[in-house]
């Protein structure tokens, strides 16, 4: 299993609708991508910092999405009122326990 680590750097007026997005648009979407396994939303609502975790059952098809990520990333930094781009990570996944 694979992760791409998305960090966004938004602003706390604007979380609510990058929430928001995350839920009607982006996840809908991401569902619907060969090989995905899921994805995790993490924010602090002091800072408006954001952190999304998607997983994939493999490498190929997490660097298959990566066009349709970017896409996905800048329209969810822009409802967050994002400072800057996003700060992009991939990693393997080595444990993993629900």
């Amino acid at each position: 299993m694979h992760a791409r680590v998305s960090h966004l750097a938004g602003s706390p007026e604007n979380l609510e609708q990058g929430i928001a997005t995350f839920k009607e648009n982006i996840l809908p979407e991401l569902k619907s991508m060969d090989g995905n396994k899921g994805a995790i939303l993490l924010v602090d609502r002091t800072s408006g910092a954001a952190l999304s975790v998607t997983l994939w059952d493999e490498e190929g098809a997490m660097r298959a999405s990566e066009e349709r990520a970017n896409a996905m990333r800048r329209d969810a930094s822009d409802e967050m009122g994002a400072a800057g781009d996003a700060r992009v990570e991939r990693y393997e996944v080595v444990v993993f326990e629900t």
